[in-house]
């Protein structure tokens, strides 16, 4: 991306309060799970020069003194998925940033009355560009079972509740969203294009605590980390890392958290030691995502990793689901 890299992008984190806007900075500047999948798949991209990155990250600060506009614009309807949120806050950057400009958003694709599908967002950026964007937050966990320096297939990134695959994932977008916008139906819909179709697929991806595997080649090697345990090892483990974690909530997936003292008071966010986690998560049926914090000098809680506590039979499980 022009502009920014990952020192600055987590120099920028540091400084901004807002949970909104931290999650919108961290859609906009976190590294892409991905590389470029040519022909078709090419990378979604915020900001085209230098100039529009460092106008984005002033409009960040801008926004993160004074978001009140974004909190109405998120609670104007309930939104329960991590996906959702996401569309809302890249819509909103769109509508309102310092680069690309929204042009249409959730454009269904519909013959003979059925929809075939839906594009996500159609952009224009300031250079004149038509973009067709996808959008993606995803998290998967490697299913296990790798060793030292061994290499790692796309197939066995399983979503948490085994519902979901990367491979699969990747070869919808590829073979059927983003190909929506040149389809032949399209050009009734109102949008005049040609559209360029892009990926903008942002996530994070968890491996198995001390295992240490070679990405895959599709993956881009920058992409957030983070890891995941059996309840049987999770005491070990937890012991080893913090005194202080939290569940996190499907919509506090995406930048690392981080709570003011006033915060905490006021959300009534309760940190605890790792047994009083462990009993917190015995009651879902699959694997909680949690993450460790530490204080700082200022008492605020920042994140310090990240990861799920799976069920003891998850592993064997995934690994089936892997190989499916």
């Amino acid at each position: 991306m022009p502009g920014i890299d990952a020192v600055s992008r987590d120099t920028l984190l540091d400084t901004l309060h807002d949970s909104a806007v931290r999650d919108l900075t961290w859609l906009l500047l976190s590294a892409d799970l991905l590389r470029p999948q040519p022909p078709v798949g090419a990378l979604a991209n915020p900001f085209d020069t230098p100039q529009e990155a460092q106008a984005t990250i002033d409009w960040l600060r801008a926004l993160d003194a004074a978001p009140e506009p974004l909190h109405h614009e998120l609670a104007a309807t309930r939104i329960t998925r991590l996906g959702r949120y996401a569309e809302r806050l890249l819509g909103w950057f769109l509508q309102h940033g310092p680069a690309a400009r929204l042009v249409a958003a959730g454009v269904p694709l519909r013959r003979a009355g059925v929809t075939l599908g839906e594009c996500d967002f159609l952009v224009q950026t300031r250079q004149g560009a038509r973009l067709h964007w996808e959008l993606a937050v995803k998290c998967y966990l490697h299913a296990g079972g790798g060793h030292a320096q061994s290499s790692a297939r796309l197939s066995d990134y399983v979503g948490p509740n085994l519902k979901d695959r990367f491979d699969l994932k990747l070869a919808h977008v590829l073979n059927h969203q983003l190909p929506l916008s040149a389809r032949e139906e399209f050009a009734s819909v109102g949008y005049a294009g040609p559209w360029t179709p892009q990926m903008f697929i942002k996530g994070w991806l968890f491996y198995r605590h001390g295992e240490t595997l070679l990405d895959p080649i599709e993956v881009d090697p920058a992409h957030g980390h983070g890891w995941w345990v059996t309840r049987g090892d999770w005491p070990e483990f937890a012991a080893a890392q913090a005194q202080k974690w939290r569940t996190l909530p499907r919509l506090e997936w995406l930048a690392p958290r981080r709570h003011t003292p006033l915060e905490v008071q006021t959300a009534g966010l309760a940190f605890v030691d790792a047994q009083t986690l462990a009993g917190q998560t015995l009651h879902q049926h699959g694997p909680a995502m949690v993450a460790a914090f530490a204080e700082d000098s200022a008492g605020n809680l920042i994140e310090r990793s990240r990861g799920f506590i799976v069920p003891d039979e998850w592993p064997e499980l995934a690994q089936s689901y892997a190989r499916q």
